[in-house]
C-alpha cells in the first residue's frame, strides 16, 4: 500500500471522527482547507487563552524552504486578507478559527493538523496527502 493511499485513508477516518466528536463550520466566504482534530483544536484554544488573545486565529501556511522544499508555518494572527480561507473548529463556546492564505491552499488542501502529548511524540503534526516526501524533522515536505 503506497503512502498516498494510507494518507487518504487516515484523512477519511479523521473526517468521520471529527463529524462525531465536535463541530467544524465555515466562516462566511470560507472553506475547510486543513482540518483540525479535536485534540489540536483544544490545544490551540488553550494556547490562545494562555496568551490572552482569544480574538486571534491560527494561521497555517506553507513557505519555500526546509530540507525537502517547503516548510509549514503556524502562528496566531489577527490580520486577515479578503482572499484568506477561514474555518472554525472545536466545541460550541470553545471554537478556534483557522486561516489559510491563497498561496498555501493548494499545498494544504485535505491536510489534517493533529496534536499529541505522549511519551513517544509530543506537539503538533500535519498529515498532508499532498506531500510526496517528508524529512526527518517533520516540518518540511515536497
Amino acid at each position: 500500500m503506497n503512502t498516498r493511499r494510507i494518507h487518504g485513508m487516515i484523512l477519511r477516518v479523521n473526517r468521520v471522527t471529527l463529524r462525531v466528536s465536535y463541530q467544524s463550520r465555515l466562516t462566511p466566504g470560507g472553506r475547510i482547507v486543513i482540518t483540525l482534530t479535536e485534540t489540536a483544536a483544544v490545544k490551540v484554544k488553550e494556547l490562545l487563552e494562555a496568551e490572552g488573545a482569544t480574538d486571534l486565529a491560527l494561521r497555517v501556511a506553507v513557505r519555500p524552504g526546509g530540507c525537502s522544499g517547503f516548510s509549514y508555518e503556524m502562528f496566531f494572527d489577527g490580520d486577515f486578507a479578503a482572499d484568506d480561507e477561514k474555518a472554525m473548529f472545536g466545541t460550541v463556546g470553545a471554537e478556534v478559527q483557522v486561516v489559510v492564505d491563497p498561496q498555501s491552499v493548494q499545498l494544504l488542501e485535505g491536510a489534517t493538523l493533529d496534536y499529541k502529548d505522549g511519551l513517544n511524540q509530543a506537539g503538533f503534526s500535519i498529515i498532508n496527502p499532498n506531500a510526496t516526501r517528508t524529512c526527518g524533522c517533520g516540518s518540511s515536505f515536497s
